[in-house]
Formats: structure tokens, sequence, C-alpha cells
């Protein structure tokens, strides 16, 4: 009987490929260096693996597409907390990958701050990639009101100025963070663990692949919890900019972290803007900008559009493609796209598998017609993926959101993804092909135009926006 499972990239991936090479399950190719989504297993014929984000593996053995699958206990969590009815069997706790959930304040507020803001009558705002676990501790503390902002990551940097607190990962007993927080509540401690589908569960014979595990962490149990840092955590940085609640008067510039740093960095320096430790090699998600009354934040690009819009920041260089899948979920949204800044130049394509009888998208809704079952389509952007299938009458569908490797879920776990590119090669490699392409995408300056800005601030913000202008050639 065949068994599937769903195995995590990421800080969980060096350990739990050295469990599954000490069970004999003979994976080549899963290793840290790994560039493969789907595996064999010499030992056991029947079994297959692919490799997902972590995030995504507990959603995948949720929904039935794995038997079983290994990450975190945190996204497990994550999950059920939201859907508690979720098909999900908890099998082991495989002791290794440990970490810690805190919710974490700002050093400024104090020991007593947890206190002091339980009784606030202004509304507490949380910042974390765990919304549904931020959402059920506010309702716990019986905080009076509360708003809790979703992201993709770097939650730590927002408290003070941007949030009152942050729900994130650290060390088992770790008493200080970056940028002078201080963790108020152990909320959750977590390390790698088996899960199982419930439906798989009671009708697979999955006892030899079990037992295989079991034997092999019995004999690694003096390893236990001997990786307790998350591997995304960065290195520890000195609190910068971050005693306090930042001036009316002063700007809020949002700069991109990951791979559009160092176009971001070329031009800052062409439009004469001094800026120091970005991008920045200990992690430092606060570098120092060369402008009187402006302060600078490294935060996600996804993040950028809801950000700006809920007034935590003033300008942010995200990309066009982010700004639209913000905007066909807030409609009314008050972010304003100010400039184009003419680099981070991606395509927003519709693909399938190569071998669909397919060439555009009428053919796949033709496609459609003739079969019986709903389209599943895969993407990060899952309003934009559910606008295109809407508008393109794809008849019965349904999302599967994603958090990277879109690419592995066709055409197992997709028929359709909503996917980015530059050159299509990725695609290509991974046997896919572009059926059409929904927009063109190249990086922007965006602004909340609303609101009473002080003469300062306006002129300040002006500065930039013409010092950026100029620096593309608009003068």
């Amino acid at each position: 009987m065949a068994i599937k499972i769903a195995l995590p990239k990421g800080r969980l991936l060096e350990e739990t490929a050295g469990l599954l090479q000490r069970a004999g399950w003979g994976l080549s190719g899963y290793h840290k260096n790994t560039r493969l989504y789907r595996l064999g297993s010499n030992r056991f014929p029947d079994l297959s693996a692919k490799v997902f984000h972590e995030k995504d593996v507990p959603i995948q053995v949720a929904i039935g597409n794995y038997d079983l699958g290994i990450c975190g206990l945190d996204w497990i969590e994550e999950l059920l907390v939201k859907y508690p009815s979720s098909a999900l069997v908890k099998v082991k706790d495989l002791g290794y990958g440990g970490g810690v959930l805190y919710l974490v304040g700002s050093i400024s507020g104090g020991e007593s701050f947890l206190d002091e803001i339980g009784v606030r009558a202004s509304t507490v705002r949380i910042a974390s990639e765990y919304p549904n676990l931020a959402e059920s501790l506010a309702l716990n503390l019986r905080f009076k009101r509360f708003c809790i902002f979703p992201l993709w990551g770097g939650a730590e940097v927002y408290p003070p100025e941007s949030a009152d607190l942050a729900l994130i990962t650290g060390r088992v007993g770790e008493s200080h963070f970056d940028y002078g927080l201080l963790p108020l509540i152990e909320t959750l401690r977590y390390s790698a663990f088996l899960i199982a589908n419930k439906d798989s569960w009671e009708t697979k014979d999955m006892g030899e692949v079990l037992a295989s595990l079991e034997d092999n962490l019995a004999l690694a149990s003096g390893k236990k919890g001997s990786s307790p840092v998350p591997e995304n955590r960065t290195p520890a940085v000195v609190a910068q900019n971050s005693s306090g609640a930042a001036a009316c008067d002063t700007v809020r510039l949002a700069l991109p972290d990951g791979h559009q740093q160092q176009p971001t960095l070329e031009l800052l320096v062409k439009a004469g803007i001094q800026i120091d430790d970005y991008p920045s090699l200990t992690g430092n998600r606060r570098p120092v900008i060369g402008l009187d009354g402006v302060m600078a934040k490294l935060i996600r690009p996804q993040d950028m559009p809801l950000q700006v819009a809920n007034g935590n920041f003033d300008l942010a260089i995200t990309g066009r493609d982010w700004v639209r899948e913000h905007l066909y979920q807030f409609p009314s949204s008050p972010i304003k796209e100010l400039l184009d800044l003419k680099f981070g130049w991606v395509s927003i394509v519709a693909v399938v598998v190569k071998d669909l009888p397919v060439s555009d998208i009428d053919g796949l809704r033709q496609l459609g017609i003739e079969r019986s079952v709903s389209f599943r389509v895969a993407s990060e952007y899952v309003n934009i993926a559910d606008k295109y299938a809407r508008d393109n009458h794809l008849g019965s569908y349904r999302i599967v959101p994603t958090w990277g490797a879109t690419e592995a879920f066709l055409p197992e776990d997709a028929d359709l993804l909503i996917e980015n590119t530059q050159t299509g090669q990725t695609l290509a490699k991974n046997n896919l092909k572009i059926i059409d392409t929904l927009f063109q995408s190249t990086a922007c300056l965006i602004s909340h135009p609303g609101g009473v800005l002080s003469a300062a601030k306006r002129k300040r913000m002006y500065s930039i926006i013409e010092s950026l202008r100029a620096a593309l050639g608009g003068v």
C-alpha cells in the first residue's frame, strides 16, 4: 500500500535527513543542499516523499494529500487552534529542532508591561507569523481590545513603534531578544513532530515505516533536543532606534529584506541617501539612514502594503505583485503607488505540468468542463489566484495557499499554479509550462496619502520621493 510523507525544508531539514538516514530509508537527495522535491525510498518501495516549506506540511497532511509529515509543533498548533477538527494525528515528538514561542515586548515597557497593557483601554497591537496563536493568546489574556498583524516574517522588528507585542520564536530560557525585547510569556515549547492524516492512520499499515523511526530515535536519545536554536534565528543584533515610539515628525520608511536589498541599496546610493548596515551581515533589521527625522526598518515585501495601509509606515519599497495581492483583498485600501522603481522585474504567470494537453487558459477551462473534480489552484498569491480563477470561469476550484516551493505542488497536489518567474527556467526544470501571463511586476514606492501630516514630515517625505525620482531619471 502506497505511503506518502511530506518532509520539511529549512530549519528541520538537516536533522530530519539525519534521522531518515539512520533509519535506512535511502532517500538520496534529501540533505541541506537539496534541490529535489520528489524522493523515493530504497528501503520502502511503496513509500514516496515530497519536500515542502515547513508551514505547508500540516496543511498537506490535514487535507489528505499525504499520509505522514514531519514539521514543528508550532506550525501544527497554528493550524489546530483555528481548525481544531482538522484530520491530524500527532504521532510522535521527534525531540529535535526545539524552541519556544514567546510573547515579547519592548524592554522600555519594563517587567510589568504585560499587566499594564492588559488593562489598557486602547487597542493592543500584536505582530506575528503565527496569527492564529496570537489571537488565541490575546483572548486568553482577556485583552479588552486588540488587533493582530499577520506577517510573513521579521516580527521582532515591529515593537515598540509598529506594534506593542510580538509572538516570536526563541531558545529555551532566553531572557533577552534583539532590538531590546523582553520575553513576557512563554506560550509554547515545540520540537519536530511526526504527524499523520487521521484516515490514513486508521486504514493504512504503516507499522514498518514507523518502527524504523522509533528504533533510530531510541538510538539518538542522547542527542534529544540537541539543536535548541532554530536555524532561522539571526545573530544577536544591537538595539538601535528602539527605545520608544517614533516622534510624530519622523518618517517611517520600510525597506525590503531578501534579494531586493542590493538593487534597493543601489537606488538609495544613486539618490544620494546614505544608509549603513544594509544589507547587514548580522541580520540587523534597523539600518541607520543618513537623513534627519527618518527611521528605516527591514520588513518582508509581502507585509508592506498592509503595514502602510494601517499607518505603521509612511513609505515602503515593495513589489507591485504584493500591492495587487493586497488590493484584491482590500479594494478600498488607502495605499497609493508613487514611483515605479524599475527593478525586481518578474512576470506573474499561470502554470501547469508540461504534458497536460492545454496551451492556454481557454484549453484549461475546457478541460475542467470535461472532468468532474474541482481544480486545485496553488499560490503564494491567494487573492490574485482566486480572482484569476473566478475571472476565467474555471468552474469549481479551491485555492491551496503556499509559503514557497510552489513548483513542487504540480501535478500531485495542485492542477494550476499562480507563480512569479523571471526567466521561466526553474519552471521548465520542474517539467512545467506557462499557459498565461497575468501581469508584469517591478519594485515600487508606496505611501498612505491620507492622514494629517506636519509640515516637517511632509517636507521630509517629499524630499525622499523626489530624490528617488531624480535617481530614476524622472527629472
